[in-house]
Order: C-alpha cells, then sequence, then structure tokens
C-alpha cells in the first residue's frame, strides 16, 4: 500500500467527463478525483477508456462536456502547455523522445515547448543531474536518445515531467518493460514523490503492482466508472470482477508447458555477433536452437541484447559475424521480407516505431506482408473485398475492439494495436514467431488470449520465441528459459523447475547453482 502522506485536501477533479469517437463512447459522465500525497490507480481492460481520460486532463484531446478542477478552480486545459503551467506531468506509455537527440536536447525542448523557460545546456544538464540524484533516476545527460535502453528512456521522460515541478503526476504503463529491479526503484521514486505532496496517477494493468503501491484504486469499465475503493478494500480477484466481470485467464485448462520438447530444431542460431546502437556489440556469440512445438522463452535485464538477437533474427538488424537456419536452411543472407516468406513472423517491442502504420485503417495494417489470405491484391490490383473479409475474421479472431476496420489504426488503444500486430503475424501459420515483450500494455484478459494463441502456435508445431521482462509470464508460458546477461547467454532452465530466484541470479550474471 503506496505511503503517500494525505491530508485531504483535493489536488484535481474531473468531473461528467464525456468524449466520443466515430463508433465509440470512450468516456461516459466519468467523475474522477486526486488527493494531495496519494497514488491513485486506475484500472480497466484496454478500451476501457483510462488512456483517453488521461489525454483530456493533459489537454491532448477536448471533452465532449464535463469539467476540470485543479485545487478547486475551473480549469480550461486546451493544450499540454495549458496542463504543465496547471502543475501537471504526464509520462505517456509510448515515450514522445526524438531518438537523434540527446537527452540534454531533449529536456531543453520539451522545457521551451512545454513553458516557455529557456535554459542554458550547462543548466540543463545540472537540472537533470540534480534530479538524477534527488530521485535515483541515472541517465547520461550527453546520450542520444537512440543509444539508451527503454528503462533508460522512461528516467529521460520522467526528469522532464519533474523539471516542471508538477503537483500532479500521470503515469501510463511506467512499469511494463522494467525488469522486477526496476520495478522496485520506480515504486520509490513515486513514494517518495508523494511523500512530499505530490498526487500521482497510475494507469497499470499489471494488478499485484496496483495493491502493492496504491492508495485509493478507481475502475473503469466501457468508458464508465464503476467504483472507487481504497487498496485495503481490494484483492485481485475483486478487481478482476470489476473489470471484466470475471477473473478467469481466457486460457484456462491450455496445455501446461511441457518438460521436455522431442521436436526436430526449426531454428538455430550459430555464433551470432549483432552490434549494439551504443557502440560495441550487444549480442555477443550466441548459439541457440528453437524446436518444433517449443516456446522459448528469453529473460534478462533491459538491454542484455535480447531484442537485438530477435531483430537479428528476424533480419532487421544487421548481423556482424555468424548465422541463421530455419528448417536447416541457411537465411543468414535473406532480407526481411524473404524470411517472412520462408515462414518467420515477428512482433517488435515498439508497436508505434515498428508493428504499425497508424495512419493507415486497420484493414490495412492487417494485410501488410507476404501471403496473406485472401489475397489483398492481384496484378497490383487492390481487392478491398478481401482486404475486408480478411480484417473482420482476425478482428473477430483476436478480440480486437475496433468500431469498424476502417479505422485509423493509430486511434485503437494501445493494447487493441497489439492485438491487430500479432493478428497479422500469427494469421499467417509461420513456423517461427519472434515475440519481443508481446503482452506490453495489455490487461489480464488479453495477455491470456495472447498466450493460447501462442500455445496455439506450439499445438501445431511452431517454434515460438518470447522475450519478456515479466518473469512469471515466462515461467507460466514457456517450456524452456534462457537467460541473457551482457550480451551472452548466462543460463538455461526448463520452465517446469525454474523459480523467479534462479532466473534473477542468471540475469545477474551470476550461476543458480
Amino acid at each position: 500500500m503506496g505511503l503517500g502522506v494525505h491530508d485531504d485536501s483535493v489536488l484535481l477533479q474531473a468531473e461528467g467527463i464525456t468524449k466520443a469517437f466515430p463508433g465509440v463512447l470512450a468516456n461516459a459522465d466519468v467523475t474522477f478525483d486526486l488527493r494531495k500525497g496519494e497514488i491513485h490507480a486506475l484500472l480497466g481492460q484496454n478500451g476501457a477508456g483510462k488512456t483517453t481520460l488521461m489525454a483530456i486532463l493533459f489537454g491532448l484531446q477536448r471533452a465532449d462536456s464535463g469539467e476540470i478542477r485543479i485545487g478547486g478552480r475551473v480549469a480550461d486545459i486546451r493544450t499540454p502547455h495549458d496542463a504543465i503551467q496547471s502543475g501537471i506531468g504526464f509520462v505517456q506509455q509510448h515515450y514522445s523522445l526524438i531518438p537523434t537527440l540527446t537527452v540534454v536536447e531533449n529536456v531543453l525542448l520539451s522545457e521551451y515547448y512545454g513553458v516557455g523557460r529557456n535554459f542554458s545546456r550547462a543548466a540543463c544538464a545540472s537540472r537533470i543531474a540534480g534530479l538524477a540524484k534527488r530521485y535515483g533516476l541515472d541517465v547520461d545527460p550527453f546520450a542520444t536518445i537512440e543509444q539508451l535502453s527503454i528503462s533508460e528512456q522512461q528516467r529521460v521522460e520522467l526528469i522532464k515531467a519533474l523539471l516542471g515541478d508538477p503537483k500532479i503526476l500521470i503515469l501510463d504503463e511506467p512499469a511494463a518493460l522494467l525488469s522486477a529491479r526496476e520495478i522496485d526503484r520506480l515504486w520509490e521514486v513515486l513514494r517518495n514523490l508523494a511523500v512530499q505532496g505530490v498526487g500521482i496517477i497510475l494507469i497499470s494493468h499489471k494488478l499485484s503492482d496496483v495493491l502493492r503501491v496504491a492508495d485509493r484504486i478507481t475502475v473503469l469499465r466501457q468508458g464508465r466508472k464503476i467504483i472507487t475503493m481504497t487498496a485495503a478494500e481490494a484483492d485481485e480477484k475483486r478487481l478482476g470482477q470489476l473489470m471484466i466481470g470475471d477473473l478467469k485467464h481466457a486460457a484456462a485448462g491450455a496445455a501446461a508447458p511441457s518438460a521436455v520438447v522431442s521436436g526436430k530444431t526449426i531454428l538455430a542460431v550459430k555464433n551470432l555477433t549483432v552490434a549494439g546502437d551504443r557502440g560495441g556489440d550487444a549480442v555477443k556469440v550466441i548459439s541457440l536452437d528453437v524446436r518444433a512445438g517449443e516456446i522459448l522463452g528469453i529473460a534478462g535485464l533491459d538491454g542484455s541484447g535480447q531484442a537485438e538477437l530477435l531483430e537479428a533474427i528476424a533480419g532487421v538488424r544487421f548481423a556482424e559475424s555468424g548465422q541463421v537456419f530455419l528448417g536447416g536452411e541457411d537465411i543468414t543472407r535473406l532480407p526481411v521480407f524473404g524470411r517472412q516468406r520462408k515462414g518467420i513472423a515477428y512482433v517488435p517491442p515498439d508497436r508505434h516505431a515498428d508493428g504499425l502504420i497508424r495512419s493507415l485503417s486497420v484493414a490495412e495494417n492487417l494485410s501488410l506482408g507476404p501471403a496473406v489470405w485472401p489475397p489483398a491484391s492481384r496484378h497490383g490490383i487492390l481487392q478491398r473485398a478481401n482486404v475486408a473479409e480478411r480484417a473482420n475474421a482476425l478482428i473477430a479472431r483476436f478480440n480486437v475492439a475496433a468500431s469498424s476496420p476502417d479505422v485509423l489504426a493509430g486511434t485503437l488503444s494501445g493494447g487493441n494495436q497489439q492485438k491487430v500486430i500479432l493478428a497479422r503475424e500469427l494469421s499467417r501459420s509461420p513456423a517461427v514467431i519472434l515475440c519481443c515483450y508481446p503482452t506490453r500494455g495489455l490487461d489480464f484478459a488479453a495477455c491470456s488470449a495472447v498466450h493460447e494463441e501462442l500455445r496455439r502456435c506450439r499445438a501445431r508445431n511452431a517454434g515460438v520465441v518470447v522475450v519478456s521482462m515479466d518473469l512469471d509470464e515466462l515461467i507460466d508460458l514457456a517450456d524452456r528459459i534462457v537467460v541473457m546477461q551482457g550480451g551472452r547467454i548466462t543460463g538455461e532452465t526448463a520452465s517446469a523447475s525454474a523459480s523467479a530466484v534462479e532466473i534473477g541470479v542468471m540475469m545477474g550474471g551470476g550461476s543458480a547453482c
């Protein structure tokens, strides 16, 4: 339970917030409040309206009706600039950083366009260093964003928000791609802020984290507020029932991971070395096999080379040396499209940057890639009826919450965007599926649905590779787990006999024995 100091003064009130998009009522007469020094968690399934409500509070969207009051006064928040000047900071699920600029340059841009302050580079670097020391947010001010790990990028976003000395801080899925150690560190930062009187709104899908850190919890369902309660009044079962009516996983009764997989090797990586974005090698002479009918989990701290390994296997990152074999065939020199045609599917870690074209419709995104059926085009002519038929079938199969196949992919919630990517990749019945953070931003019911789809792939003898920061997910899903640390494999274990402690030791570079 959160450790914030409460004086019952209300920092923020949102009353009667309603927002509709074409075919979707995102928020319906929602009332919400935040007190000084509390961590208030906001829960709900993908598409429940959480992110839309926060976007309205931060000026990224305009409510159709309703009122926002800050410190008891009506606030006319039309833009993020208005929100920042009103004392609101927002760390979004997908970071708003410019990859080719340094940390200092990104912060300077944020400050200038956010509240209009002009810092010198030296003053900005000094402020960053001060916040980093105060809150344990270590980051190199002069590194470019593309050189930073996901967790380091999150620290930059948090520093950007904290530079404005916010009284209200909104965080959307801040722990989605963090290791257990990094999550502990983040909770310490949030508790420290709450003790200093900052009110924090936390969006998270992991119920155990919410119960651990929150003071109060509000649940949204289908755009409406269901309840606000204290964390002491809640448990995981009750929260699950409030969110969707039943906490049972969609994958209940699915086949458990097997201790031994006897299928033939379908994917083989031999002595692979892959350069990183920060200089040096992200992957260092790695060899591993994936068998038909197996789910292989890859664990490791962020920046240990897992994402770069999958990128090299998929062909989106150049391998300096080594070989990749698919079904015994050397595909090392094949481009991405050639590997896809041979049977490799890839779910990238960043759905916005690499997984979707957000300015295209859901139907169009589902038609990207090789050998789609029914065919999206014939002789260079788009077959719109086929595109619609395919989209409708996949939307139904993967339970994508879209009002129409023709809506832009960028208008969907993050979880539903992830479902679109998974639907497109898995619908081709690939021989090997490479998944980097496949359940990022998904609620527990959607996670279960994704796991069930991956288990179906295993059942039809595909090889599946899953990179995840969630050790419980890997232990539950995978047949075998390898651990990466510093670009190398430091251990391997069967999931049936694995423990989070054992894997954690290997993640640190030690031996579990």
